[in-house]
C-alpha cells in the first residue's frame, strides 16, 4: 500500500509529449470511439485521462517512502510489454513514464498485455482493495471509463440526466452485459428500423428509376419587400454540392419574369472555377433578392421568419401546392450500380411526400388531444429559453423557433415520433435504442449541415451553440447511410463492442449535485474531475435538444427524466442570470467550485489524490476555478499541460487559440498548517516559473498554453500555506499573487526572447529596448503554438462526423450565423484577448493607451497587433517607401536625416485613443503636446518595420544605406530583428520580410 507521504508519479514527472500526441490523434478516431456513442461537450481524450490515472496511481519509484514491493513488482510486470528495467529507482521511474505514455497509444488501450500489466501496477499499489475514482462532473465519462479500464473502481456522478444516460449505459451495461449488449442491439434495431420503414417509405419515396434519397437540401425562404419584387428569396449560405476533386457540383440560378412576381429557378452544374459558382444569399440576417439585387434588412428576415416559427416547415395551399416556407433546393441520390453521391432538382413527387407527412402529423396530434393528454405531446412542446450567457450560443429564438419541436422541419419529426413509438415497445432495450436516437437526431434537425467537402451530412453541434442555420440537410431516417436510423445503430454498437473488450468490473452512476456528493467520509482513493469551463458551454441549455426527445423514448430509469427540462439552477456555470453582473455570475461559480471541492476533499481518505482538468481560453475563467479549488481546501502539486487538439482544428491560426487541458494535481491541505510570509513566496516564485518553462518548452508546449500550464507550478507555493500575509499583517488575496505569476511569466519571456533587454529595463538601465519592442514580443510569443506532433495519415472518413472537434466548413457557416455585423474590410494582423494582453502589459510597465493606432489595435475585448504593411503610411508619410527610397538612394548619407512619422508635425500632434490634444488627465492636468510627440520618436521597433518595408518595395540601396546606419548606431537594431524572426509565424509576411532583410545586412 501507497503511505500517505509518499508522492505519485504524476507530482514529480509526466511523459507530455507522448501523451499529447496520442491525445491529440484520437480526435480523428471515430469508430469504435466512446465520443460516437453519444454527443458530449468538451470531451476529454481518454488517453489524456489514462495516463493522468496511472500517474496519479502509482508511486514514484524515487521517493524514498515508495515500497520496495511496489519496485520489485514493477521490475516483474514491466518486461512483458517493454524491455527490463535497469538496477536503479530512476531507471523504474523512467520505465513507467515510458509505459504510461506507450499505454496513451488508441491502439493499444485493448492490448491485453497492457491491460494486465496497468491493472498489476495498479493493484502492487494499492492492495487487493481496488482504489475508488470518483467524478463528480463526469458528463461524457472520460474519467471514470477509464478508472474501469485501469481495474479501479468508478464513482460517476452528474448533474444532468442525458450525461447520466450515457454514463449508465457506459459504465454499468457494458460491463454487465459485454459484447451481447451489441448484438442485442443490432438485433432490435434492425426490427424497428423495418417496422419504421413500413409506416414511413411513403414519406421517403424512391425515384421512378429505383434510385434513392438520401438527403433533401433544403432553404428557408422569406418574401422581398421591395416595390414591385415581392419574390421569394431562398436563404443559402452556399450554393456548392460538391466540392470534392474531380466531381465538384452546384446550383446556379435563372430569374424568371412570366407573371407579376418574378421567380428563381434553379439547375445543378458541374463549375470549372470555383468563381462560376454564385455567392450566397444571406450574410448576418441580410438577404439578397436574386430577382431585383435589393437587400431585406436582417430586422425583416427575422419578422418574417417568426411568422413561420422559424421556417423549417413548407407552406401548402388546401390542395397540396406549395405556397411558401421551405424550398427544396436540391435531392441527393444514390443510384444503383453507380458509385458516388447524384443530385437532382426537386420534384413535385418530392413536395408531395412532404405535403402527405404534415397531414399524418396533424392527425397524430388530433389523436393526442383526443386521448385527454394523458401523455407527453408527441412532439416536445417544451419551451426553448434564451441562454443566460454571451449572446449567439442559441439564438434560434430570435427567428421565432420558441418551442423545442420548430427545430425540426415536419419529416424530420414524424421520424422520430414513429421509432420512439416503435422503442417503447421495446422496454428493456430502450435505453440504449434512445442512445442510438441521439445520433439521429445530430444529424436529423434544420440546424444540420450538408457538407460539401465530405458530401455528407454534418451534425447539428458544428460547435457548441444552436446558431440559426439559413439551409439544412433532411436525412433520410430510413435509409443506410449517415443521419440514418441504422447507421446510428450500428455506431452505438461499434463502441459497445470496442469497450467491452477492455471494460469487465462495473461502476456506480448517480443523478446528484456534486455540491451534495452522496458518499462517505474519507470513502475515496482518488478524486479526479473536469468541471465545467466557467461561461463557456452551457451545458443544460444545450443538452435540452436531446433531453425532451429522449424523456419521450426511455421506459426504464424514470428518475432519469422527471423534470420538464434538464436542472439549471445547481448548475455550475457562470450564468448572468437575471439582473445579475459579470462580477456576480463570477463569484457564483467561484462559491459553487469552492463547494464541490469542499465535497471532493471530504470523501477523500488520508491517502487520497485529487486531479482537475480546465482548458478555458479566459483569465477570469482560470482564476475562478483556482479560487474555488483554493476555497475549497486543496494544494496543488503539479501541473501538466497535455496537447487535446489537432493543430487543423483550431479556429483560429492568428490568434491564441488554446491547443491544451491543463492537469492541475492536488492534495488536501492539512488542518494547521502554517501563514506564508510574501516575501518568501515572492522570492521562490521566479525560479519555480523559469525552471517549468524551460521544462514545457522542451516538451514543445508554447505561448498561450505555456503561459497558463505556468499558473499550476505557482499556485504550488501559494497554495500550501492556510493564507499569506505581508510583513505588515495583510492578507495577500490570490487575485494579487496572480498578478505577480504574469509579471514573472512575462519577465522570463521577455528575458529569453530579447536577451538582456529586459533584465536592463528591470534596472532602468539604457540600452534596453522600448515599451513597443517588449509589447511586440510578447505579443508574438504568447501567439506561439503548441507541437502536437500528431499523425497527420489520421483523417476523419467522408461518412464520419466531427462531434467534438469543429471543421473549417463548419466554423466558416456558425460564423456566417452569428448576429455581429461583419467588418467591411478582413484585417490582417496577429489577434489576442485584451485581458490576456492587459495581464502582461501592466506588470511590466507597458502602457497599451500609448501604442493604440500605433502598433495595436483595440476593438470588442480582442487586440490586434498591426501588421507590418499598415504602418507604412504612419513611418513613411504620404509619399510612401517608394519616395523616400528614391531620397535616400539619390544620397546614401541622407539616411542620418531619415525622419519616420513625416505627418507628424509640430501643427498637427498625433491623436491617440483615448487621450485627444489638449485632453485633461484626471486631477485637472493637461496633457501637453510635447508629451504626445515624444510618443513618435522613431524607436528601434519602428526602425525594424521601416527597413522591413523597404525590402518590400524592393529598394536595395536605400535598404542597405538605411542598415549600415542602424548597424553603426546601436546593436539594438540587429538584435531585436533576429529576436522577431524567431517569433513571427512561419509562414507569415513579416517573417518572410524580416528575413530578407537580414540577409541584406552588411557582414
Amino acid at each position: 500500500m501507497i503511505p500517505k507521504e509518499c508522492k505519485r508519479l504524476a507530482e514529480v514527472d509526466f511523459p507530455i509529449a507522448v501523451v499529447s500526441k496520442h491525445s491529440a490523434r484520437e480526435k480523428s478516431i471515430r469508430h469504435g470511439h466512446p465520443s460516437t456513442l453519444h454527443l458530449w461537450w468538451a470531451r476529454r481524450p481518454l488517453a489524456a485521462c489514462r495516463a493522468v490515472r496511472l500517474g496519479l496511481l502509482l508511486p514514484d519509484p524515487c521517493d524514498k517512502n515508495c515500497p520496495e514491493d511496489f519496485k520489485n513488482k514493477v521490475r516483474e510486470l514491466l518486461p512483458r510489454v517493454q524491455g527490463k528495467p535497469g538496477p536503479k529507482d530512476i531507471d523504474l521511474r523512467k520505465s513507467l513514464l515510458k509505459f504510461i505514455g506507450d499505454f496513451a497509444n488508441w491502439d493499444l488501450s485493448t492490448n491485453q498485455d497492457y491491460l494486465e500489466v496497468s491493472r498489476g501496477l495498479v493493484k502492487a499499489a494499492h492492495g487487493e482493495e481496488k482504489p475508488l475514482v470518483v467524478d463528480p462532473f463526469a458528463g461524457g465519462g472520460s474519467i471514470p471509463l477509464e478508472a474501469l479500464r485501469l481495474g479501479c473502481d468508478a464513482f460517476a456522478s452528474d448533474l444532468n440526466p442525458v450525461a447520466c444516460l450515457i454514463l449508465k449505459v457506459m459504465l454499468e451495461d457494458i460491463p454487465r452485459h459485454g459484447p451481447e449488449l451489441a448484438e442485442e442491439l443490432r438485433r432490435v434495431g434492425k426490427e424497428i428500423k423495418e417496422s419504421a420503414e413500413k409506416e414511413l417509405k411513403e414519406f421517403y419515396p424512391d425515384d421512378p428509376d429505383g434510385s434513392k434519397p438520401i438527403a433533401y437540401l433544403w432553404a428557408r425562404t422569406v418574401k422581398c419587400e421591395s416595390p414591385n419584387c415581392g419574390a421569394e428569396i431562398p436563404l443559402v449560405h452556399s450554393f456548392w454540392l460538391s466540392k470534392k476533386q474531380g466531381r465538384k457540383r452546384a446550383l446556379k440560378y435563372t430569374v424568371k419574369k412570366n407573371g407579376k412576381v418574378p421567380q428563381v429557378e434553379f439547375e445543378i452544374f458541374e463549375p470549372k472555377k470555383d468563381n462560376e459558382v454564385p455567392t450566397g444569399t444571406v450574410a448576418r440576417a441580410n438577404a439578397t433578392c436574386l430577382c431585383c439585387n435589393k437587400i431585406l434588412p436582417a430586422e425583416r428576415v427575422r419578422a418574417q421568419l417568426r411568422e413561420q416559427q422559424g421556417g423549417a416547415d413548407v407552406i401548402f395551399d388546401d390542395m397540396g401546392n406549395r405556397i411558401g416556407g421551405a424550398y427544396m433546393l436540391a435531392v441527393v441520390v444514390l443510384h444503383a450500380g453507380i458509385g458516388g453521391r447524384h443530385y437532382r432538382i426537386a420534384s413535385e413527387n418530392d413536395y408531395e411526400a412532404v405535403w402527405k407527412t404534415q397531414k399524418m402529423l396533424k392527425k397524430i396530434l388530433k389523436e393526442w388531444k383526443y386521448e385527454g393528454n394523458k401523455e407527453l405531446c408527441p412532439i416536445p412542446d417544451e419551451e426553448l429559453k434564451r441562454v443566460p450567457v454571451t449572446f449567439g450560443v442559441i439564438n434560434v429564438w430570435v427567428y421565432g423557433m420558441t418551442h423545442w419541436g420548430f427545430l425540426f422541419a415536419g419529416r424530420q419529426k414524424l421520424s422520430l415520433v414513429t421509432l420512439i413509438k416503435h422503442i417503447k415497445k421495446t422496454s428493456s432495450n430502450s435505453h440504449l435504442l434512445t442512445l442510438a436516437m441521439g445520433k439521429l437526431l445530430d444529424h436529423n434537425s434544420s440546424l444540420s449541415r450538408w457538407a460539401p467537402s465530405r458530401e455528407t451530412s454534418a451534425g447539428t453541434f458544428g460547435r457548441q451553440a444552436l446558431p440559426m442555420l439559413w439551409d439544412f440537410s433532411e436525412t433520410n431516417s430510413i435509409g443506410d447511410s449517415t443521419g440514418s436510423f441504422e447507421s446510428a445503430c450500428d455506431y452505438v454498437a461499434n463502441v459497445l463492442v470496442f469497450l467491452a473488450k477492455s471494460i469487465t468490473s462495473k461502476g456506480q452512476v448517480e443523478l446528484v449535485s456534486a455540491l451534495k456528493h452522496p458518499l462517505p467520509n474519507r470513502s475515496s482513493a482518488v478524486w479526479f474531475t473536469d468541471p465545467p469551463y466557467y461561461d463557456n458551454v452551457p451545458y443544460s441549455y444545450l443538452s435540452d435538444y436531446f433531453y425532451v426527445w429522449h424523456k419521450r423514448a426511455v421506459t426504464i430509469w424514470p428518475q432519469l427524466f422527471s423534470t420538464t427540462l434538464t436542472p439549471k439552477d445547481e448548475e455550475a456555470v457562470s450564468y448572468l442570470n437575471g439582473d445579475s453582473d459579470a462580477t456576480a455570475a463570477r463569484r457564483r461559480f467561484e462559491m459553487m467550485m469552492g463547494r464541490a471541492f469542499s465535497e471532493g476533499k471530504r470523501i477523500l481518505n488520508d491517502k487520497g489524490i485529487g486531479s482537475v482538468v480546465f482548458a478555458h481560453k479566459t483569465t477570469e475563467g482560470w482564476e475562478a476555478l483556482l479560487s474555488g479549488i483554493i476555497q475549497g481546501g486543496w494544494t496543488i502539486t503539479g501541473s501538466w499541460p497535455i496537447a487535446t487538439e489537432m493543430q487543423s482544428r483550431l479556429r483560429a491560426m492568428d490568434s491564441a487559440a488554446l491547443a491544451t487541458s491543463v492537469h492541475l494535481v492536488c492534495r488536501p491541505r492539512p488542518d494547521g498548517v502554517p501563514v506564508g510570509d510574501w516575501g518568501e513566496v515572492l522570492h521562490e516564485l521566479p525560479k519555480r516559473v523559469g525552471d517549468w518553462m524551460e521544462r514545457l518548452q522542451g516538451e514543445g508546449v508554447r505561448g498561450a498554453d505555456l503561459v497558463f500550464a505556468c499558473i499550476g507550478p505557482a499556485l504550488e507555493i501559494f497554495s500550501r500555506y492556510s493564507k499569506v500575509e505581508t510583513a505588515e499583517g495583510r492578507e495577500v488575496k490570490l487575485a494579487e499573487y496572480l498578478e505577480k505569476v504574469w509579471e514573472v511569466v512575462g519577465r522570463t519571456a521577455l528575458e529569453q526572447v530579447l536577451g538582456t533587454a529586459e533584465a536592463k529595463a528591470r534596472n532602468g538601465a539604457a540600452g534596453a529596448v522600448e515599451e513597443d519592442a517588449r509589447l511586440t514580443a510578447l505579443f508574438l510569443w504568447t501567439l506561439q503554438s503548441t507541437k502536437s506532433k500528431t499523425n497527420d495519415n489520421n483523417k476523419v472518413s467522408e461518412e464520419e462526423t466531427d462531434y467534438d472537434g469543429e471543421s473549417a466548413e463548419d466554423s466558416e457557416q456558425a460564423e456566417e450565423d452569428d448576429e455581429t455585423p461583419l467588418p467591411k474590410v478582413k484585417t490582417k494582423g496577429f489577434s489576442l484577448i485584451y485581458d490576456v494582453v492587459r495581464r502582461f502589459a501592466q506588470p511590466l510597465g507597458i502602457h497599451l493607451s500609448d501604442w493604440e493606432d500605433r502598433i495595436i489595435k483595440t476593438e470588442k475585448g480582442v487586440v490586434r497587433l498591426l501588421s507590418v504593411k499598415e504602418r507604412a503610411q504612419q513611418l513613411f508619410g504620404k509619399e510612401g517607401a517608394h519616395q523616400v527610397a528614391d531620397w535616400l538612394e539619390s544620397d546614401p548619407n541622407r539616411v542620418e536625416q531619415l525622419e519616420l512619422f513625416p505627418d507628424r508635425t509640430e501643427a498637427a500632434v498625433p491623436e491617440i485613443k483615448g487621450r485627444k490634444r489638449g485632453q485633461q488627465k484626471k486631477g485637472g492636468s493637461q496633457v501637453s503636446d510635447d508629451s504626445l510627440k515624444t510618443k513618435y520618436e522613431a524607436t528601434t521597433l519602428d526602425r525594424v518595420h521601416a527597413a522591413m518595408l523597404l525590402q518590400a518595395s524592393g529598394r536595395a540601396n536605400a535598404l542597405r544605406a538605411l542598415l549600415k546606419a542602424e548597424q553603426e548606431r546601436s546593436p539594438d537594431f540587429l538584435r531585436l530583428a533576429n529576436a522577431l524572426s524567431a517569433l513571427y509565424p512561419k509562414n507569415s509576411d513579416e517573417k518572410r520580410l524580416l528575413d530578407a532583410m537580414l540577409l541584406a545586412v552588411p557582414r
